[in-house]
């Protein structure tokens, strides 16, 4: 059984509220993965590095920014087929509709780095 985890402040994180949701494949009804349900100390410490990550960000100038997102498109074209198969059996999707989803997915960031 899969345990997902929090990402936060660029790290994996397991959740410590000991509770979980199920995640199931809606093609056949089984569970397929454990996700941690944050409780408010995990909510509040992610609130709070996105909040001392912004300015930051906000400071680089617009075309790092850009090359940044680039990179998002390089990884989003390479990895095309695996995002597509997770899409499917996350939500129950045909693996051409899940990559016709991924496709529109990327064609926002491509809009976004203009």
């Amino acid at each position: 059984m899969q345990e997902l985890t929090h990402y936060m402040n660029g790290a994996h994180v397991k959740g410590t509220s000991g509770r979980f949701s199920d995640v199931f494949n809606p093609a056949t009804g089984e569970v397929q993965a454990k996700c941690p349900l944050a409780n408010e100390a995990e909510l509040d410490q992610a609130v709070q590095y996105a909040m001392a990550a912004q300015p930051a960000w906000a400071a680089v100038n617009p075309q790092r920014r850009a090359r940044v997102m680039m990179k998002f498109v390089d990884l989003l074209n390479r990895d095309m087929d695996k995002l597509a198969e997770a899409l499917s059996r996350e939500h129950g999707k045909t693996l051409p509709d899940a990559a016709g989803d991924v496709q529109r997915g990327l064609e926002v960031v491509e809009y976004c780095i203009g």
